[in-house]
């Protein structure tokens, strides 16, 4: 995939690229998988992260070489790395221990984390739909997270689990006001490789039996993670976010949270009941409700909204 093809997204029509960005949203939605598994096959969360990214900070280190001469928003992206990564390790460990439909609607909340970071660093206040739905998105996260739906033994986990919505709020809000002078793939390219950076303290003092997978289909996992539910789908949502814009972006990006759910009910045999389903179709409505900007397509966002993105 070259860069060529992300600088001229008409070359795709949008019913392709709609389907695209359900299919990257079914890659995300499928990181519950990846990460119980690989935890269970023996593998430090931290180093779960590390794999996840890795691979994409390697394949696409040549487009930060080039772009070197903005050293100033690649450090931005950078720093934005470090905190999605670390953010990340919260993430995983819930769902080693938490439903992963509880898990997968906390990790949603990130557009509430994205509204108040960029009101409080940025000055961007949010408009009211937006803070409809931000109060949405609480709702279904107080939910599935209630007394009666978890364990307290669960608790902690799942606090640390924020984590993961936060730094990924920021990393958002850095894609929009720091990063729009880098083309889109150098602007995964230093995300991914602040998230490698800001892990590779904690793999040092890491066992290495818990560095990696303790089986060879292990392995495997590790190639699921980085790839089907990290580079490829990234590579994606870049494509094809700009030929059908944010709000429908948004909407058919939203795929990923029940894609958690039927995660959790066929691989892991866990129930999802009711009040799951309910707090699935709020967040789903609190994105529909919130079209501005997308929420993993912020890449794209200057291309969708006809600026030149070298100029801006």
């Amino acid at each position: 995939m070259s860069a060529k093809h992300v600088d001229q997204p008409h070359l795709i029509g949008t019913g392709l690229a709609t389907l695209g960005i359900i299919a990257a949203s079914v890659g995300f939605g499928l990181v519950p998988y990846f990460a119980r598994s690989l935890t269970a096959d023996g593998m430090a969360p931290h180093a779960i992260a590390f794999f996840r990214y890795a691979f994409a900070a390697t394949v696409l280190l040549p487009f930060i070489w080039r772009a070197r001469a903005q050293w100033i928003a690649l450090l931005w992206g950078l720093v934005a790395g470090v905190g999605m990564g670390v953010g990340w390790i919260g993430y995983v460990r819930a769902v080693e221990i938490a439903p992963v439909s509880t898990v997968g609607v906390l990790y949603m909340t990130y557009p509430v984390f994205t509204l108040l970071i960029a009101w409080l660093m940025f000055g961007d206040a949010p408009g009211r739909r937006a803070v409809l739905a931000s109060l949405m998105i609480v709702a279904a996260a107080a939910l599935v997270a209630s007394p009666g739906a978890i364990t307290s033994d669960q608790v902690p986990a799942l606090v640390l689990s924020l984590a993961a919505p936060l730094g990924f709020g920021f990393g958002i809000n850095v894609l929009v006001h720091k990063l729009t002078v880098l083309m889109p793939l150098v602007r995964i390219a230093c995300v991914s490789l602040g998230s490698v950076l800001g892990l590779m303290p904690l793999l040092a003092v890491t066992p290495g039996a818990a560095l990696f997978p303790g089986s060879a289909s292990g392995w495997w996992l590790v190639a699921g993670i980085a790839f089907g539910s990290a580079l490829i789908p990234q590579l994606i949502y870049t494509v094809a976010a700009p030929v059908i814009g944010t709000a429908r972006t948004a909407i058919a990006g939203s795929f990923e949270l029940p894609t958690m759910f039927l995660v959790g009910w066929f691989a892991f045999a866990e129930p999802v009941g009711v009040a799951q389903w309910i707090a699935c179709a709020t967040v789903i409505l609190a994105i529909a409700l919130t079209p501005g900007k997308s929420i993993r397509s912020v890449a794209a966002n200057i291309v969708v909204e006809g600026k030149d993105p070298l100029k801006y």
